[in-house]
């Protein structure tokens, strides 16, 4: 009966697992599964950090101690206080021994070298009002990754040897599963990345661009586009070669980042070739123009190309209703043409400028146009 009921808690941990889509889901699906298999009432997900020496905590779940997080952004434990991370996890076991899981008990005595392998772990569970606890080494590709922690409170049966065998298969589940997830993200990473230069893609855009209009749509939030064209890329290439063109691509991406975070939320990405775009959700027109405008400046001073032309649009400035995310890029994109046209080193906004507006609205893009926006209705 017993071995029945810790196989369907193996079920149930793989399928939380599974049905991740981020990796916090998938941390926290792997801690609260876990407790519940072992009867615990706190559990947490750690990662080593190898180059930096240390165990970082992912995750918390159950019942936290004064000052625990669930997703703590900074609870890091040295290496050098819980040795087992390198002897338990790599010299036993490529000595031949297995990643098996132990536990530690609070009543454990600190001068007692079989009490457990971290007198560490004895200090935080007296100190937490824990028991007991057991650690099993999360091991993906061959190497440690981590390590999953239960633990029970003080004053209930502890762990014994049965459960870090079990807690052992348990984290071969966990570490299938962050697997699993790490691959999804990297597949995700790809898919709406740009990788010259790490921004986001075309993709990413398109699908970033209909959520916003949606949202201004229903609760009037302010949506603003900035499209720049990269001037002289085509100069550069030809004179200097396309590895030196990909530097300036990629630093023309650097500038565009650091601008971007001037506005928060705001997604910086490259839509192909020389053309790059901000978009931003929430701040003021006045605000996404300002950025634009030290966007034009910074261009300007880099050491290659010949700056940027550079077309804004905003819901906050008049432009007419903007149902459609194909309207408000028709709208930046006529506004960089203008900007192009009369080689202008600041910025031209749609609605400042009288004859972007017409200029978006008069003729809508040809199938061929290389500039036309993926939306999914006619604007």
């Amino acid at each position: 009966m017993a071995e029945d009921v810790r196989l369907r808690a193996v079920v149930t941990l793989a399928q939380a697992m599974a049905a991740a889509h981020t990796p916090r889901e998938s941390w926290r699906a792997a801690a609260l599964g876990a407790k519940e298999a072992l009867g615990g009432s706190f559990a947490a997900v750690s990662v080593w950090e190898r180059e930096l020496g240390r165990l970082r905590v992912l995750v918390n779940a159950g019942v936290r101690a004064e000052g625990e997080e669930e997703f703590p952004e900074g609870e890091t434990y040295p290496v050098h206080q819980f040795p087992e991370i390198t002897e338990f996890l790599h010299e036993k076991w490529a000595g031949g021994g297995e990643p098996n899981a132990w536990v530690e008990t609070a009543d454990a005595s600190a001068g007692d070298p079989a009490a457990g392998f971290c007198h560490q772990r004895v200090a935080a569970l007296r100190r937490r009002g824990r028991g007991s606890c057991v650690v099993a080494p999360i091991v993906m590709r061959g190497q440690a990754w981590g390590e999953l922690y239960v633990a029970r409170p003080a004053g209930t049966p502890a762990f014994g040897r049965a459960d870090a065998d079990f807690a052992t298969v348990l984290a071969s589940v966990v570490a299938a599963g962050i697997a699993q997830t790490e691959l999804l993200e990297e597949v995700r990473k790809l898919a709406f990345t740009d990788p010259l230069t790490g921004l986001a893609n075309r993709r990413a855009v398109d699908m970033g661009l209909d959520e916003a209009v949606e949202r201004h749509r229903e609760s009037g939030a302010v949506v603003s586009l900035v499209v720049c064209d990269l001037n002289g890329l085509k100069r550069v290439n030809d004179s200097l070669g396309h590895a030196v063109g990909d530097r300036l691509l990629e630093r023309f991406g650097s500038v565009l980042s650091l601008c971007g975070a001037m506005l928060p939320g705001a997604l910086a990405a490259r839509l192909g070739g020389d053309e790059f775009c901000l978009l931003a959700v929430g701040p003021s027109s006045d605000a996404v123009v300002k950025v634009a405008e030290d966007l034009c400046v910074r261009a300007a001073e880099m050491d290659l190309g010949e700056g940027v032309a550079c077309g804004v649009a905003s819901t906050g400035d008049p432009i007419g209703p903007v149902r459609t995310a194909r309207r408000l890029f028709r709208l930046a994109d006529a506004a960089q043409y203008r900007a192009k046209a009369a080689r202008s080193t600041l910025p031209v906004v749609a609605g400042r400028d009288g004859a972007v507006v017409r200029l978006a609205d008069a003729v809508p893009p040809a199938p061929h146009d290389r500039r036309r926006f993926r939306g999914r209705e006619p604007g």
